[in-house]
């Protein structure tokens, strides 16, 4: 069970812990589709309660599997809090933050006292985690962070603006995860504030979740470049697997034929020249590899967020360049080595057997 599961601490999640702990287990295996398929039978409270266990973008996800009334149902049983949140979040692009933001819980005003938020914090701590108490005005504009440490040490009658630390680092809504990640890979804070530019707090969003959300997407990219959904897991129905898969599949067949085909322009040629047969394996090879090298780098720099807009002909132009020389470089060395090899060879009666054809360094020059 993963450490977001672990966390929760609501006294309804409690009494019936074995199962969600039994099914919490199969959901993080299967894809949205099957696991709404999964949630189905359950009813509305327990389908909330599972739904807040997970990434919020997973959970929307998910909820999105459901029929229209059968979500509208959720939406209802889930907290006034999660739903709006929920609510909130889809309407941001796919891979931004504002996909993954919690309910900002822990929010006081600057005049409010420290006995005041602790006893607050007492309350809301039955039902989640709470990190850091956060200060916003009567615009809900973020004023700054009180950690539990300065809480603790401080006076009872003293008020949060007097201990609350100002001028807050937070993230915006529309960050992608990699601006996000390289944001964050200084602070490693487990919570961050998310806000508007304006500054006016929108949710929270864990740390955990976002490194999780941003190795999920790194182990989709692999499938990526092969046809393979995002969606599709282990325990995806063969049928389901089909579908995503065979397209790409027809697609790579029609473009292998293309390259068949320019192969075949150069049929008569080859014909003459049956040594340029042994090389096609050679060619392809070094085609594949070369283009694989470029696909590489050019993920890292998506994964690293290197690339930028107004960038793309420039990288073409240098891919370009590094082919025509990769290619040059290595041609001259597979004419040496033929060269070579042939130049040691003795006559033999393979000459007789094959009609008489020349050695490849002689029929590369006719």
């Amino acid at each position: 069970m993963s450490g977001t599961a672990k966390e929760i601490e609501s006294s309804a999640i409690r009494e019936i812990e074995p199962e969600v702990r039994t099914l919490f287990t199969k959901v993080l295996e299967h894809d949205p589709r099957e696991v709404a398929k999964m949630l189905e039978p359950y009813r509305d409270e327990f389908v909330v309660q599972m739904l807040e266990l997970l990434n919020p973008a997973s959970a929307l996800k998910i909820l999105q599997r459901f029929d229209a009334p059968r979500r509208q149902t959720i939406l209802a049983t889930a907290s006034p809090e999660s739903n709006q949140q929920w609510m909130r979040n889809q309407t941001y692009p796919e891979r931004t933050i504002g996909r993954l933001m919690q309910p900002p819980l822990a929010v006081f005003r600057p005049q409010t006292t420290v006995a005041e938020a602790t006893e607050q914090i007492r309350r809301l701590a039955r039902k989640a985690i709470i990190t850091y108490g956060f200060v916003t005005d009567e615009e809900e504009r973020l004023l700054g962070v009180v950690v539990m440490r300065d809480m603790l040490l401080a006076q009872s009658s003293q008020r949060l603006e007097e201990i609350m630390l100002t001028n807050p680092f937070y993230l915006t809504p529309e960050m992608s995860l990699p601006e996000a990640m390289r944001a964050g890979l200084v602070r490693h804070y487990p919570v961050y504030p998310v806000c508007e530019k304006t500054g006016r707090l929108l949710g929270l969003l864990r740390g955990q979740m976002l490194f999780e959300a941003e190795a999920i997407e790194l182990s989709a990219q692999p499938g990526e470049m092969v046809g393979v959904e995002r969606e599709e897991r282990l325990t995806t129905p063969w049928l389901r697997s089909l579908k995503f898969r065979h397209p790409w599949l027809q697609v790579n067949l029609f473009c292998g034929l293309l390259a068949a085909l320019v192969v075949g322009l150069f049929q008569e040629t080859i014909d003459r020249i049956i040594a340029l047969a042994v090389f096609l394996p050679v060619l392809t090879g070094q085609a594949a590899n070369t283009g694989a090298q470029a696909l590489a780098v050019c993920l890292r720099g998506m994964t690293l967020g290197d690339s930028r807009s107004g960038r793309e002909w420039t990288l073409l132009i240098k891919e370009m360049l590094l082919g025509t020389l990769n290619g040059a470089l290595t041609g001259v060395t597979r004419n040496r080595d033929v060269h070579l090899c042939n130049d040691g060879q003795k006559p033999t009666g393979s000459d007789v057997r094959f009609g008489g054809v020349p050695r490849y360094h002689d029929q590369l020059l006719l």
